[in-house]
């Protein structure tokens, strides 16, 4: 087969022009290359809305196209891929010959995107988006996750001006703040925090609200999520934020593939004889691993149940220090994410004590 072409349904489709297209909020800029000669062929403007791509790309000859992850990139890839061309989608994380250019602008960035395309697509290090049922839903709980942060900023607001004069509120949670602070609040900050605890209760409804409409939606639309809720300290939303951001269990070859896919993994930074211990590496999506860690701090706090997870947090952590604590957490968010993959995968019961039974049987007897 050529270079530079793609066999869709037994069909050879050859791609005659590369191009790099730099988004940009009101209009992106375009660079077309000549695949065989990689003379700039055309340099232009073309406006970012459905309407512009459309009349830009839609009908014209089938093209390689590489932009960078962004916020219009989700969109832009699928109605690219609908007009018929070959969509790259670059990690700008790993491409240092645009992020780190001194000399940087759309028009450079746009040339150099196309550039690597025609060279080898895999110098993007693309990356693949999610669905647009997957990106709607999982936006619902990212809404969810916005309130809780308003609320939670207000609530320490309102705790705070109270200290402040010599008061102090009760111990309660934020789904029943409101109620109680209304109740103990200070004649002489009446008219200062009642506007902020209405806002408060507010968003308390607001986030009930999100929260049966989630429930509705796991029940109907992502059953599977069931599965992954056998684990104790795995809830509606990290479940559901799980399937949405995972989409295709099937996308990985081994379940421990997802912990580095989530950045849960240490960072490697090899060279020579040097190779140093580094923080994880932090890359994917930090809502999901914010909640898997979330949930690793239940398996490890004193409502956890006893499960392999559980036993092998606390073995990191033995030393007590602040440092191995955390470590603990974040090594059992991983197993965690390899776990959820695996149950997922194979739709099989949840044994919380599997490994350490397994390890007992292995034991030569006395």
């Amino acid at each position: 087969m050529a270079k530079g072409s793609r066999r869709v349904s037994g069909v050879s489709c050859e791609v005659e022009l590369i191009a790099g297209l730099d988004l940009g909020d009101r209009s992106s800029r375009l660079c077309v290359l000549d695949r065989e000669s990689g003379a700039v062929k055309e340099e232009s403007r073309v406006v970012t809305s459905p309407a512009g791509m459309k009349r830009r790309f839609g009908g014209c000859a089938r093209m390689r196209i590489a932009i960078e992850v962004g916020t219009h990139s989700p969109w832009v890839s699928r109605l690219l891929s609908e007009c018929g061309h070959e969509v790259i989608v670059a990690n700008p994380r790993k491409v240092r010959l645009i992020y780190e250019n001194r000399r940087k602008d759309d028009r450079v960035d746009a040339e150099y995107l196309a550039r690597l395309a025609r060279t080898d697509p895999k110098l993007l290090a693309p990356i693949r988006h999610r669905g647009a049922q997957a990106q709607r839903d999982l936006a619902m709980l990212r809404a969810r996750d916005s309130l809780v942060r308003s609320r939670t900023q207000l609530v320490n607001h309102v705790r705070g001006a109270i200290k402040a004069c010599g008061h102090r509120m009760p111990r309660c949670d934020a789904e029943g703040f409101a109620g109680k602070a209304e109740a103990t609040l200070p004649a002489e900050l009446k008219s200062a925090l009642t506007p902020l605890i209405e806002v408060i209760a507010g968003l308390t409804a607001q986030i009930r609200g999100y929260e049966r409409q989630l429930e509705t939606l796991a029940a109907t639309s992502y059953p599977e999520t069931a599965l992954l809720r056998q684990v104790r300290g795995v809830g509606l939303l990290t479940s559901l934020a799980y399937v949405l951001t995972i989409e295709d269990p099937a996308r990985f070859r081994t379940s421990r593939a997802v912990g580095a896919y989530l950045g849960l993994v240490p960072a490697h930074r090899i060279s020579g004889q040097s190779n140093p211990h580094l923080r994880i590496s932090k890359e994917g999506d930090s809502f999901l691993r914010r909640l898997l860690v979330g949930s690793a701090h239940y398996i490890l706090g004193p409502f956890g149940e006893d499960c392999d997870l559980r036993r092998c947090g606390e073995r990191l952590g033995a030393r007590g220090s602040r440092k191995e604590r955390n470590r603990a957490v974040v090594a059992v968010a991983r197993k965690l994410a390899v776990l959820l993959h695996r149950l997922w995968s194979s739709k099989e019961t949840y044994d919380t004590l599997y490994n350490a039974r397994r390890a007992s049987e292995l034991q030569p007897a006395a």
